[in-house]
């Protein structure tokens, strides 16, 4: 049997070229004092050779390994994944690579994960953290550098990057009222989430500035299966005089519509149905979904621009909430 190949090393390489293992590692080091000869001799050993550093060996040199994580409670949810997208190609743009940790709305799981993933990389993205506030207050200085998405925090030291849901939740309900609905069904997310919970505070200034309006709030949660599950208290609701629905997000609003077409339910005719986050299926659905479209890309490069400064040593930027775009299609209609 022949022997197995090995992959080449800094010796080999400084041994190709005639010249010394320090050499060769101011030249992959870029320093600027190396003699342009031996750069050349170096680079063509490298190139001759096929040698690559090793990722753990220059880790151990610069005290960074190029590598951020980003802690998700549900990874399955797209709105996440669009941020993640965005992130991974700004981060990848500056030679950064993105690992990703699930913690599928184990709230417990959330520090552990976070503070394990932080070991093992440069800095940290906590991705609408579920744990209670004072717990992540004290995590976010235990794991800097550290952005939080879609998480208030007032007055802590770390960058927040979200969506206005508050506002978001009020352009829906005016959208509805346009429309003729007086008599509205909130489905709410997880009890955890802080962005459900912005999301009720936006539902209390929109009943505010609609008087003649009242919003029934209704048990739901983040999947696909908590809207299906959530259809008979919906049609509770609709028997109680509501004619329209919003849901805490996309995919409870498309669970919801699917169990209600199983009815036979007509929407928008019998009820309009509103979601949130405008993930790509809804423009698919039958009927098309009415939502509030989030910039799900430029959320994650935002977050990138952030953790890049403070990795770099630079100061806390500012808090950065996007406003959504109503986004109306036929899932929502005329009260009849």
């Amino acid at each position: 049997m022949g022997e197995r190949s090995r992959a080449s090393t800094i010796a080999d390489v400084a041994a190709h070229a005639g010249v010394s293992q320090a050499s060769v590692s101011r030249v992959l080091n870029g320093k600027q004092s190396v003699d342009p000869v031996i750069v050349h001799r170096v680079q063509a050993s490298i190139a001759a050779l096929g040698y690559s550093p090793s990722p753990a060996a220059r880790s151990l040199v610069h005290g960074r390994n190029d590598t951020i994580a980003m802690v998700v409670p549900d990874l399955e949810n797209p709105l996440f994944q669009g941020i993640l997208k965005g992130l991974s190609l700004a981060a990848a743009s500056d030679g950064y690579r993105v690992l990703v940790a699930d913690t599928a709305e184990r709230v417990d799981d959330e520090e552990s994960t976070a503070v394990e993933a932080r070991q093992r990389c440069d800095a940290l993205v906590l991705c609408a953290p579920r744990m209670p506030e004072q717990r992540l207050r004290r995590l976010v200085s235990r794991v800097a550098p550290v952005v939080v998405v879609n998480r208030p925090l007032p007055d802590a030291d770390v960058p927040i990057v979200g969506v206005d849901y508050v506002r978001g939740i009020r352009d829906l309900v005016d959208h509805l009222h346009a429309l003729g609905h007086r008599s509205i069904a909130y489905v709410t997310g997880p009890v955890s989430s802080a962005s459900n919970a912005e999301r009720l505070r936006g539902v209390a200034e929109a009943t505010g500035a609609h008087p003649d309006v009242r919003v029934d709030v209704v048990p739901g949660g983040s999947r696909l299966d908590d809207g299906y599950a959530a259809a008979d208290a919906v049609l509770a609701a609709r028997d109680a005089g509501a004619t329209a629905v919003i849901a805490f997000n996309d995919l409870v609003a498309l669970g919801l519509m699917t169990r209600l077409r199983e009815l036979g339910v007509d929407v928008p005719g019998d009820l309009s149905i509103a979601g949130f986050d405008d993930v790509p299926m809804a423009g698919f659905a039958t009927p098309r979904l009415t939502s509030m479209s989030v910039p799900r890309g430029e959320i994650g490069a935002q977050v990138w621009a952030r953790l890049r400064t403070l990795i770099a040593g630079g100061p806390i930027e500012h808090t950065v909430l996007f406003r959504p775009r109503l986004e109306a299609r036929e899932s929502t209609g005329p009260v009849r």
